[in-house]
């Protein structure tokens, strides 16, 4: 079950063996999902990870070794804080049923320790990552082959933690709505500018296929469906389109093709409004790198309190106050249907 634009809670391994865990009123013996809670996300770049291997795959393993050992340290300080908290901070939510009925003074151990909660192990940039070590990319071949053996052993990292910590560890493909700029600058400022690497200032969101990449949907979700099934703490996927108003057939095949292969994915548009001269096309992005701005096309009009720029850039759709680094990936979306 998903929460949030992406997160997935873990399948439901306490109720056979604690039984009504969370005190619901409503306890039917069933796998529960409802009123369970994520407390924690930390995500790898792996792209810079990648990058400091320098293609040497013996190294790159030992420095994701590091990497996610750090990432799990700053996990469990969390996990021990949520697990030594008592009931009584939030009433609310601990004792009056929001999301367990705890007795007071009672601390929310059993919550974490059973899976009832869920940490993330998050990561972004798997595309770079694999370029960065000597593949063209990670949609076929060995490359696809070496990229979904990272995200195994990040599973079989967290399969160890959930045994050694009793906490709900599962790996998650991080959503980097604002990170995705501040992982690239980092990358840039350590490796300079590297082309279909370190040459844009956006990491590529979690498994996803590089937004410049040119491929029908079909193609994509078919790439990235594989990646989805070693991300069970959260992932979802995305095709880009036009406007379709006058071709409702393709958006229904893409409905179909996500349905019946199982993919958790959304379909982009846009959806933009001019508020000086009332224009509701696509708002366009002029600028450099580093000094990207929205332009509406009939009046040129550049002030963003004057006009409504509805984008996702996670599982949200979100409007305006995009920083440099979603603008330029913005910029670069390819389309993955035409409008014939």
């Amino acid at each position: 079950m998903y929460q949030s634009c992406r997160s997935q809670l873990s399948v439901d391994t306490f109720t056979e063996k604690y039984g009504n865990i969370a005190k619901a009123l409503n306890y039917d013996g069933k796998p529960k999902y409802y009123g369970r809670n994520n407390i924690a996300v930390a995500t790898l770049n792996l792209g810079y990870i990648g990058l400091l291997a320098n293609k040497d795959k013996d190294e790159f393993w030992k420095l994701l070794d590091k990497y996610a050992e750090l990432c799990h340290q700053a996990l469990d300080v969390r996990v021990q804080r949520i697990k030594h908290t008592k009931s009584d901070v939030a009433p609310l939510l601990w004792q009056d049923g929001a999301l367990a009925r705890l007795d007071k003074g009672e601390t929310l151990q059993k919550l974490v320790e059973s899976g009832y909660m869920t940490v993330s192990l998050g990561y972004a940039g798997l595309c770079e990552c694999v370029r960065a070590l000597g593949y063209e990319n990670h949609y076929y071949g060995e490359g696809k082959e070496f990229g979904l053996k990272i995200l195994q052993h990040l599973n079989d990292l967290c399969d160890k933690w959930k045994t050694e910590d009793k906490a709900g560890y599962s790996v998650y493909g991080s959503p980097i709505e604002s990170t995705t700029y501040k992982f690239a600058k980092a990358n840039r400022k350590r490796f300079g500018i590297i082309p279909n690497i370190t040459d844009r200032e956006y990491l590529t969101n979690s498994y996803h296929v590089n937004v410049r990449d040119n491929m029908s949907a079909f193609e994509k979700l078919d790439i990235e469906k594989d990646f989805q099934k070693l991300s069970l703490g959260g992932n979802i996927s995305y095709v880009e389109l036009p406007n379709l108003t006058n071709n409702i057939t393709a958006v229904l095949q893409v409905i179909q093709y996500i349905y019946d292969n199982a993919i958790y994915a959304e379909l982009n548009t846009k959806s933009d409004f001019c508020m000086k001269c009332g224009y509701d096309g696509e708002m366009e992005i002029k600028g450099e790198e580093g000094s990207l701005y929205w332009q509406c096309p009939n009046c040129m009009n550049t002030d963003q309190g004057q006009m409504s720029i509805v984008r996702r850039v996670c599982g949200y759709l979100s409007s305006n106050g995009f920083n440099q680094g979603r603008t330029e990936e913005i910029k670069d979306r390819v389309l993955h249907l035409d409008d014939n």
